[in-house]
This record gives C-alpha cells, sequence and structure tokens, in this order.
C-alpha cells in the first residue's frame, strides 16, 4: 500500500494520494488550495496513474484544485450532494466574499465528470475498496473515506474535518451543526478498532486509540452515546462538559 500526503494551500489542508503500490493506479483525496503541482509532483515520483478524484466535503481548502486537477487526468470527482453547491459557490459556505483570503488563484466549478456520493458507498477504485460513511456536522455534506485492514496494515480513515488529532472540524460556519458532529463522531469513529490509522484534513496523523483516550470531543460524544443508549426515555441536559480545545478546519 503506497499512501502520500503533503499539506497544500494557505490553510495547510492535506491531500493525499493513495495506491496499491508504486507504478499503479491511484485515487487523490481532497486537492485543495494550491494542490495541483503538489499532486502532479506525487504521480511523477510514484508513477501513478490517477482513477478519481475523492472529496470529503465541499470547502474551499479541500476542493480549489479539484477541476485542474481532474481535468489534466480526465478523471471524475466524487463529492457528497448536500455538498455539491459549494463547487460553484464557495463562498456561500463560508459566509464571506472571496478574495484575498485565498492568497491565490483557484478555478471555481465543476469538473466535467461529478459523481455522487452516498453513505455505504463501497467504491472500487485503483485496485482498492473505500468505503463512504456520511458523517454531516462540520458541513452537512461530510463523508469520511476508510480502507479495510489488509495483511499486516491496519485500518486507514480518511477523516477529512471530522476529527484531528486532539479536536474536531468547527461548526460555526454555514452547514455546520454541533449535536450532528457528535452524532457522527459517535456513529463514525467509536465503532473502529482502536488501531485505525486516522489521517485527516489538517494536522498530523494519529489513531482511533489516541483520540478515544485523549480527544475531549470524542469522549464527550462516547458519553451521549452511552447516555442515549442506557436512557432514551429520560429528559436531561446532553451537552456534556465544556472545553476549551479548539476547533480546526476553515
Amino acid at each position: 500500500m503506497l499512501i502520500a500526503g503533503f499539506p497544500a494551500g494557505a490553510w495547510g489542508t492535506n491531500c493525499y494520494v493513495i495506491a496499491p503500490a508504486a507504478g499503479e493506479e491511484c485515487v487523490i483525496v481532497d486537492p485543495g488550495h494550491q494542490a495541483a503541482d503538489g499532486v502532479a509532483e506525487l504521480l511523477r515520483e510514484h508513477r501513478l496513474k490517477p482513477v478519481a478524484a475523492l472529496l470529503t466535503h465541499g470547502h474551499i481548502d479541500h476542493t480549489a484544485s479539484v477541476v485542474p486537477v481532474c481535468g489534466a487526468s480526465g478523471i471524475p470527482a466524487y463529492i457528497h450532494p448536500d455538498d455539491r453547491y459549494m463547487l460553484t459557490d464557495p463562498g456561500k459556505a463560508l459566509g464571506i466574499s472571496l478574495g484575498a483570503q485565498l492568497m491565490g488563484e483557484i478555478t471555481i466549478g465543476e469538473p466535467d465528470d461529478l459523481r455522487i456520493l452516498d453513505d455505504g458507498d463501497v467504491l472500487p477504485l485503483a485496485g482498492l475498496e473505500l468505503t463512504v460513511n456520511h458523517a454531516p456536522g462540520h458541513t452537512r455534506g461530510s463523508v469520511t473515506f476508510r480502507l479495510p485492514e489488509q495483511a499486516d496494515i491496519p485500518p486507514v480513515l480518511f477523516s477529512g474535518d471530522l476529527i484531528f488529532a486532539g479536536s474536531v472540524g468547527r461548526t460555526d460556519l454555514p452547514g455546520g451543526d454541533t449535536a450532528a458532529l457528535m452524532e457522527s463522531l459517535a456513529r463514525v469513529c467509536l465503532p473502529l478498532p482502536d488501531r485505525t490509522v486516522v489521517l485527516s484534513g489538517h494536522g498530523p496523523q494519529t489513531s482511533i486509540g489516541t483520540e478515544r483516550s485523549a480527544n475531549p470531543y470524542l469522549r464527550q460524544a462516547a458519553a451521549l452515546a452511552a447516555t442515549a443508549a442506557t436512557d432514551r426515555a429520560t429528559p436531561g441536559d446532553t451537552d456534556g462538559p465544556a472545553t476549551s480545545v479548539p476547533r480546526r478546519g476553515m
């Protein structure tokens, strides 16, 4: 298995390339702001042929290079329908007027071949099988992509801006929803084995085991899920403990 990545653009958004091995077909995850040159360099270095670009959500820091990256190789892009509008109207998703904040050119619009993701989809791409989980909260159309365990390689979760090392995605932008984020953390992350490698949209690599023990948001999601499972009929305060850990992502 080959997984290579780099932080791109003004927001340091992680872009990943996944392939069974060097010299084979690959999938690109989140070709974001100013990511096109880095993607091209990885493709040359590892002699890879891209077959698709996968978008964890529609924020411009994760999608700004999807049109040129897809156009250069004639490949489709995949996005959840709830975030599709962001490709043509990225400012609406951020509640700002786009301009100097982007610190460089972007290409706004949809790739020629845009395909829709649904919860539970299994994508057979480049000799890989990636499972899609809808994970709203950061945006309405946020998704994660999961690779199963293979021989001595642990499972891998491409989490986008759902969860980071020690934190989670912000929910104060249009389409954000803290309650939905907590439910997504409980439904998507908690069932995964501790050895699952988490490759997020920003920041360093982590694991589900590390986050289960140290991430205050994942711990809060686990507490809320346990309370709901044991006493769904009892009203009460389910907001959980306050935390001062900053949330990340655009």
